[in-house]
Order: structure tokens, then C-alpha cells, then sequence
């Protein structure tokens, strides 16, 4: 049986979403304390999101050429719900980097304005984290309705 890899990276793009989720949330926990830093989990999560975000890009065209017509055809809110997927992927991407870039500024700011880096870091981790879950669940409904 051969695999068609479209379809792999498919399944290995929705899989990693979910996975890309807990990564985001990682750094919101470790930055609720004001002594701790993250550098390591910010910067894992942010890549990691842009590597999924990069993927699905990658994969944007089959899926323009073999689904999104038919997807529109058989059940237009699933291929609206299709496109609103793809917006909050590029919204957790930026969240992210918002997220990455106010933790790395933290190190860099006196003392007077931490507290608001570590908390635009926060923020920018939570809005990134609930846009990715979703952006995967939007993924997910569509892949049941239409296998990709």
C-alpha cells in the first residue's frame, strides 16, 4: 500500500497543531512567577508554532486543487469554517512572536517595565495558545467532515 504524502503531511500537520497548543501554554505557566524565566519553552513554542504554520502553508496548495471546491459544494459552513481556520493560524503565529519578542525585551528593560514585558509576554502566549486550540479543532472538524 503506497502512501500518498500529502495526505501524511496532512495528518502530521493536525496532529502537531494540537501538540503546538500545549507548547504555547507552556511558557504561560512558567512566566506566572516574576523570578522565572523561559527562554527555552518561549522560543521552542514560537518556532514551533511558525514550523506547523509553515506547513500548512506548504500544504495550502493541494488543498486549493483537490478540496476546497468540492469542501465549498458539499457543505459550505465547514469550508467557511476552513478559511476562518487559516486566520487564526496566522494569528497565533503573530501572538506567539509577540509573546517570544516581549520575553526576550524583558531581559533588556529596566526594572519599572518587566512586569509589563513579562505580562504582554503572557498575553501574547494565551491569545496565541486559544487561537491555535481553535485553529486545530477547526482543523479537525473539517477532516471529519472531508478527509483530506
Amino acid at each position: 500500500m503506497l502512501v500518498d504524502p500529502v495526505r501524511l503531511l496532512t495528518e502530521i500537520h493536525g496532529n502537531a497543531g494540537f501538540m503546538v497548543v500545549a507548547a504555547l501554554l507552556h511558557p504561560v505557566v512558567l512566566l506566572r512567577r516574576p523570578s522565572r524565566r523561559a527562554p527555552l519553552a518561549t522560543w521552542l513554542a514560537t518556532v514551533g508554532t511558525t514550523l506547523v504554520f509553515g506547513l500548512g502553508l506548504a500544504l495550502y496548495g493541494p488543498y486549493r486543487e483537490v478540496v476546497k471546491h468540492d469542501l465549498f459544494v458539499a457543505t459550505p459552513a465547514i469550508g467557511w469554517l476552513f478559511e476562518r481556520k487559516e486566520h487564526l493560524a496566522f494569528g497565533a503565529v503573530a501572538f506567539a512572536w509577540v509573546g517570544a519578542l516581549a520575553h526576550a525585551l524583558e531581559a533588556r528593560v529596566g526594572a519599572e517595565r518587566r512586569p509589563l514585558a513579562r505580562r504582554l509576554a503572557r498575553i501574547g502566549y494565551v491569545a496565541a495558545a486559544a487561537m491555535a486550540a481553535f485553529a486545530a479543532i477547526a482543523g479537525t472538524v473539517v477532516a471529519s467532515v472531508r478527509h483530506l
